[in-house]
């Protein structure tokens, strides 16, 4: 008899509302028990005050919602801004992560600006992923790398570099298989045998080659169904996070609605169903 294979069903509460008490809503009935915190009341993660992060993590706690991942705007700033002011800003959001009981978060590997290569800014990126990886490393988290365009990790191959040059083990990767798209890889193809000894964390949303539009999963170029084929036999057992971005999409995220979001979500649920995958 074949194994089932489960993995655990999370969400960026803040792409269904900005209330986290109706973040939770939408996710329970979709099947989700747990929730990728970028936003609540409005307010970005690196911006909530302590109150706030309590009376967030009591919401969450009343509700039985635990927390898959920080979803964290660490490293989405031009690379020439002084290195420690992330250093300080992932200092506040590790707070933010005890308090919510993660030690997941995601991070990102630096902008540049529009007349700067993307080789020039290399060494700098490394400098100051290690001073984040040895903060994080110090205070047992686990900082997320997700391929976002227009970074210095956002095709396979920098991305493959990032990890293995900065080489901490508290610097993994958040798989994207839209935004691989958005930068002209063939996500599965181009990076899954490379980038999979890295990757612990799925953020699930598809896109359009042609034209980079999001779209829901298994509707786009993202090669989806291989890649969680891929997943599914060698083991994975993680988090899957629902990243829509289906009604808007800007420089620190994107949003869809209760509506589209449920559409993402079910798009999502017959992919996994097609391969024998679960969620929990």
């Amino acid at each position: 008899m074949k194994q089932s294979v489960a993995w655990t069903l999370s969400g960026f509460g803040d792409e269904i509302d900005p209330d986290p008490a109706v973040q939770v809503a939408v996710l329970k009935a979709l099947g989700a028990r747990h929730i990728e915190v970028r936003s609540a009341w409005g307010v970005n993660v690196a911006d909530l005050d302590d109150d706030r992060v309590q009376q967030l993590a009591a919401c969450l706690a009343e509700k039985q919602m635990a927390v898959s991942a920080i979803a964290s705007p660490i490293g989405k700033v031009d690379v020439a801004l002084d290195a420690h002011l992330e250093v300080a800003r992932l200092r506040r959001i590790i707070r933010v992560a005890h308090a919510l009981q993660t030690p997941n978060i995601r991070v990102f590997s630096f902008f540049r600006a529009a007349h700067v290569t993307v080789e020039s800014i290399r060494d700098d990126v490394m400098k100051r992923m290690r001073l984040l990886a040895d903060l994080a490393e110090r205070e047992g988290v686990v900082l997320l790398h997700e391929n976002e365009k227009d970074i210095y990790g956002d095709t396979p191959e920098r991305v493959l570099d990032l990890v293995e040059s900065v080489g901490s083990p508290a610097l993994r990767l958040a798989w994207d298989s839209a935004n691989f798209v958005q930068v002209g890889a063939r996500p599965f193809t181009d990076g899954y045998t490379k980038l999979r000894p890295y990757l612990v964390y799925l953020q699930v949303k598809d896109a359009v080659a042609a034209t980079g539009d999001v779209v829901p999963a298994g509707e786009g170029d993202g090669e989806l169904r291989a890649t969680l084929t891929a997943l599914r036999d060698d083991g994975y057992t993680g988090f899957a996070s629902l990243e829509p971005h289906l009604a808007a999409q800007h420089a620190l995220g994107g949003f869809s609605g209760p509506t589209a979001f449920g559409e993402a979500a079910r798009a999502f649920a017959a992919l996994l169903d097609e391969i024998g995958v679960t969620t929990k």
